[in-house]
C-alpha cells in the first residue's frame, strides 16, 4: 500500500530523487573507501616509518572524508526538500478529496478521522520516505560493500558475519511481527481520542448543563489510558531495537579482534588489514542499524498510508457530470423534486420514500414535518451535498446531477440549519457568497437580514473579527449573517433549512416581510418548526416519516391534514391558528 500511495506523487520529484541516490552512492563510496587507505597507511606508512607516505595518504583521507560530508550533507538536504513536496502533496490531494465528498463520506469517516489522516498520518509517511532517502540507498550498498571489502581483507575470518547476519535478522523479524499490529491500534486509538476529545469541546454546554463532567471525564480517561498502554507497547519495542542490535554489534566487534589477533600472530592477516577488517565489518553493522531503524518505522507507516489510501480511494457519491455539463439553464428559478429517495448505506429504513414537490420562480414552498421526517435531507438534495438513492432532482429544468457544480452553486443559495461561520471578518464570511461583492451590496444583505443593526455596533463593523465557526457571535446573530450570505449571492433559488429558529418573532416577521421583496423572481424552499414562519407560503408539503403526506396551503391542510393540524395546534390555539 506503502508503495501504490507514494509512487503517483513521486513521479515529480524524479530528478531529485535520482540527485539523492547518485549523492548516496558517492558518499557509501567514500566511506567504503576510508578503511582500505587506512590499513595501506598502516601497513605501509607506520609500520614502515615511512613518513612521507602517511602524509601523502593523510591528505587524500582528509579529502575523501570531505567529499563524504558533502554528499551526505547534500543528500540530506534534497531527500528532506522531497519527502517534505510529497507530504504537501498528500495533504493537498487529502484536502481535495474530502472538498468532493457527500455527506455519506463525511459521516463514513468523521471529522476527526479525517482531520488525524490529514495531519498526522502524512506526517508519519513523510518522516519514513525522508528516512529512506537518507539511509535505504547507503544502508544496502554499505551492506553488500562491507561484506566484499572484508572477503578480500581475510575471507576466513568473514565467516563470522555468517553468525552476525542470521541474528540481526531474527531479532527485525520478531520486532515487526510485534510493531505491526500495534501500530494500526495506535492510529485507531489516536482517531478516538481525537473523536471525544472534540466532542466534548463542541458539547461542554450540555456536558455541563446536566453535570455529566465525571462521566465524560472517565470516557475520555478510558481512550487516553489505551492510547498509552499502545504508546508504551511501541515505544517499548522501538527502544529495544537498538541495545539489542548495538549488544550484537559489541560481540561481532570483540569477536573479529579476538580471532583477528590470532591470526596477526600467525602472520595471516596484517595489522593494517585486521583494522580495516574492523572498519568493514562495524560499517556493516552500521548499515544493519540503519535497516532496523527504517524497519522499526515501516510498520506504522504502512497502517497510515493504509488510512491515508482509503480516504483517496473513496469516491464521492456526488460525482460530477460524466458528460460536458450543462452550462445554461432552460427553467430558471424552478425546483423539482421526482419521486424522490434517499437512504443511508446501512439504514434499515430510507430516510425518503417518493417525494415529489415543486417549486416555481416567484414561489415559496414550505416543508414542515416532525423531527426525523426527513426534511433537512430533502432539502440537502437539492445543492447535492448528498444524491438521492432514487428519483432525481432537477434544478432550473435540469437534473443536478448534469449541472456544472459552479453553476449549481451559483443558481441554488443554501442557509443550513446550523449556520458555519469561519475564522476572518464579517465581510470575508459574506463574500463567501460573491468574491467581488462590494461593500454596499454587503450593507443591502445585512439589512435584508436584519442584521445592520449589530454589525455597525461592532467597532469594526464590517472587519470586525469572527472567530472560527462565530463563536463570538449569538446564535441569532450566525443565522443572521449566514442568511446574508446566501443573499449576497444573489441566486435563484433560496433554501432555507429551520435557519429562523434563533429569531425571536418579531425580527422573524421582519426578516420574512424583507425576503419576500427581495426573492420576488426566485423560488424559495424554506423547511421550519414553527408555523408562523410558513403559514403565508404558496405552498406547504407535511412530511412523516420520509413521505408526503399533504400539499396545500396553510388553510387547506388546516381543514383537512390530521398531521399538519396536530403540528399547528401543539404551537397555536385554535383562534390564532384559524
Amino acid at each position: 500500500m506503502l508503495l501504490r500511495l507514494l509512487l503517483p506523487y513521486a513521479r515529480p520529484y524524479r530528478r531529485a530523487l535520482a540527485v539523492v541516490a547518485a549523492l548516496q552512492v558517492a558518499q557509501t563510496a567514500a566511506a567504503l573507501y576510508l578503511p582500505d587507505l587506512s590499513a595501506d597507511v598502516i601497513d605501509n606508512g607506520v609500520l614502515a616509518g615511512d613518513t612521507g607516505h602517511v602524509w601523502r595518504l593523510g591528505a587524500l583521507m582528509t579529502a575523501v572524508s570531505l567529499a563524504q560530508l558533502a554528499c551526505a550533507v547534500g543528500a540530506a538536504r534534497v531527500a528532506a526538500r522531497v519527502a517534505s513536496f510529497l507530504a504537501r502533496d498528500l495533504r493537498t490531494a487529502l484536502f481535495d478529496r474530502v472538498q468532493s465528498f457527500s455527506a455519506r463520506e463525511l459521516n463514513r469517516f468523521g471529522a476527526a478521522s479525517l482531520t488525524v489522516r490529514t495531519t498526522n498520518d502524512v506526517q508519519q509517511v513523510q518522516m519514513l520516505v525522508q528516512i529512506t532517502l537518507t539511509f535505504m540507498v547507503t544502508a544496502p550498498i554499505m551492506l553488500v560493500g562491507g561484506i566484499v571489502f572484508a572477503l578480500a581483507q581475510d575471507a576466513p575470518l568473514s565467516l563470522l558475519l555468517v553468525v552476525v547476519a542470521p541474528v540481526l535478522a531474527g531479532l527485525a523479524f520478531v520486532v515487526l511481527r510485534r510493531m505491526t499490529p500495534l501500530s494500526a491500534t495506535l492510529q485507531d486509538t489516536t482517531d478516538s481520542v481525537n473523536r471525544i476529545m472534540r466532542e466534548q469541546i463542541i458539547g461542554l454546554r450540555v456536558i455541563r448543563a446536566f453535570v455529566q463532567e465525571e462521566r465524560e471525564h472517565a470516557r475520555f480517561e478510558a481512550a487516553n489510558d489505551l492510547l498509552t498502554d499502545t504508546s508504551a507497547r511501541v515505544g517499548l519495542l522501538t527502544a529495544l531495537m537498538f541495545p539489542l542490535v548495538t549488544a550484537v554489534a559489541s560481540v561481532a566487534s570483540v569477536a573479529v579482534v579476538w580471532f583477528g589477533a590470532a591470526r596477526v600472530e600467525t602472520g595471516a592477516i596484517g595489522v593494517g588489514a585486521l583494522s580495516a577488517f574492523l572498519g568493514y565489518v562495524l560499517q556493516i553493522l552500521g548499515a544493519a542499524v540503519m535497516m532496523t531503524y527504517l524497519l522499526r518505522m515501516l510498520p506504522r507507516a504502512q497502517v497510515c498510508a493504509r488510512r491515508v489510501g482509503e480516504v483517496l480511494d473513496t469516491a464521492s457519491t456526488a460525482v460530477p457530470p460524466a458528460t460536458a455539463a450543462v452550462a445554461a439553464l432552460p427553467r430558471p428559478g424552478r425546483v423539482e423534486l421526482r419521486d424522490v429517495g434517499f437512504r443511508y448505506p446501512g439504514a434499515e429504513a430510507p430516510v425518503l420514500a417518493g417525494v415529489s414537490l415543486t417549486a416555481d420562480r416567484g414561489e415559496t414552498v414550505a416543508v414542515i414535518g416532525s423531527t426525523g421526517s426527513g426534511k433537512s435531507t430533502l432539502l440537502s438534495l437539492i445543492p447535492r451535498l448528498a444524491d438521492p438513492s432514487t428519483g432525481a432532482v432537477l434544478v432550473g429544468g435540469v437534473d443536478a446531477r448534469s449541472l456544472d457544480r459552479a453553476l449549481l452553486s451559483r443558481t441554488v443559495g443554501y442557509v443550513p440549519q446550523r449556520p458555519y461561520l469561519f475564522s476572518g471578518t464579517v465581510a470575508t464570511n459574506l463574500r463567501y457568497g460573491d468574491p467581488d461583492a462590494t461593500d454596499d451590496h454587503l450593507w443591502r444583505a445585512l439589512d435584508i437580514a436584519q442584521a445592520r443593526a449589530f454589525v455597525e455596533a461592532l467597532p469594526q463593523g464590517l472587519d470586525a473579527p469572527v472567530t472560527q465557526g462565530g463563536t463570538n457571535l449569538s446564535g441569532g446573530q450566525r443565522q443572521r449573517l449566514a442568511i446574508a450570505r446566501a443573499l449576497v449571492a444573489r441566486p435563484q433559488v433560496y433554501l432555507f433549512d429551520d435557519s429562523f429558529s434563533a429569531l425571536d418573532y418579531a425580527t422573524d416577521a421582519r426578516l420574512r416581510a424583507a425576503l419576500a421583496r427581495q426573492t420576488a423572481e426566485a423560488a424559495v424552499l424554506i423547511v421550519a418548526q414553527r408555523v408562523n414562519t410558513i403559514r403565508g407560503a404558496d405552498r406547504i408539503v407535511v412530511l412523516d416519516e420520509g413521505q408526503v403526506v399533504g400539499t396545500g396551503t396553510h388553510a387547506e391542510l388546516l381543514a383537512a391534514n390530521p398531521t399538519y393540524r396536530e403540528i399547528v395546534l401543539s404551537q397555536l390555539t385554535e383562534a390564532d391558528a384559524a
